[in-house]
């Protein structure tokens, strides 16, 4: 299995592996790493392009911790309204901001266990700034990444939390940073949760298709 691994991630790499093709993934050629933490937070149960638009529209406003601090609650919603869920969203970035003040000089930390130390930041975000905003090699975890593997038959695990602690004992660790963003796009385009697009799927000689019970 661990040269099916090989072959399928340096397939999918080829194929899926594209910088500018989301707002997180675009934030990477120049990282700002309070930017990365706020846009992942924005990215929190919705689309990319929504994702886009917040951010967009906040950070044209505000990006730093002290100017989001600054910002009224309502102000502060309304900026980010299109990232849906806006409400809760705006008190976790007014919090997050406040502790990055009080407790860490108005800096995004560079550890995991600090990350998750600011209530609001959970393991896929906290794994998201790690890779993205300062190149340490871990692997982000979110559905995309967790239901692929598990089909791919890389891992059989129940959580995300799982899924990031097995992948890391079967994956190249040089496929670590980039696996998030290639999973992402391979399960939007094709590897979808419901019904995945078996017929074109570019390793799919390769795929068990565990758990797939109708395909496309």
């Amino acid at each position: 299995m661990k040269n099916n691994i090989s072959k399928i991630m340096k397939i999918l790499e080829k194929d899926f592996y594209k910088k500018g093709k989301t707002t997180l993934n675009r934030m990477r050629t120049r990282p700002d790493a309070f930017k990365v933490l706020i846009a992942c937070l924005l990215s929190l149960r919705t689309q990319d392009k929504n994702t886009e638009i917040a951010s967009n529209r906040l950070f044209a406003v505000a990006d730093t911790p002290s100017q989001i601090v600054k910002l009224s609650i309502p102000r502060l919603e309304k900026l980010i309204f299109s990232s849906g869920h806006y409400r809760k969203k705006a008190r976790t970035l007014k919090h997050v901001s406040q502790v990055l003040i009080g407790g860490f000089d108005s800096k995004v930390p560079e550890t995991r266990e600090e990350l998750l130390s600011i209530k609001g930041i959970g393991p896929k975000t906290a794994n998201i700034v790690l890779a993205f905003a300062f190149g340490q090699a871990v692997i982000p975890v979110d559905v995309h990444v967790h239901v692929t593997s598990n089909r791919l038959g890389f891992v059989k695990t129940k959580t995300p939390e799982q899924t990031e602690m097995e992948l890391m004992k079967v994956v190249p660790k040089r496929f670590w940073k980039e696996l998030n963003g290639i999973f992402v796009l391979f399960g939007k385009e094709i590897c979808v949760t419901v019904s995945p697009k078996c017929s074109i799927c570019p390793v799919r000689k390769y795929c068990p298709r565990i758990g797939v019970v109708r395909s496309r």
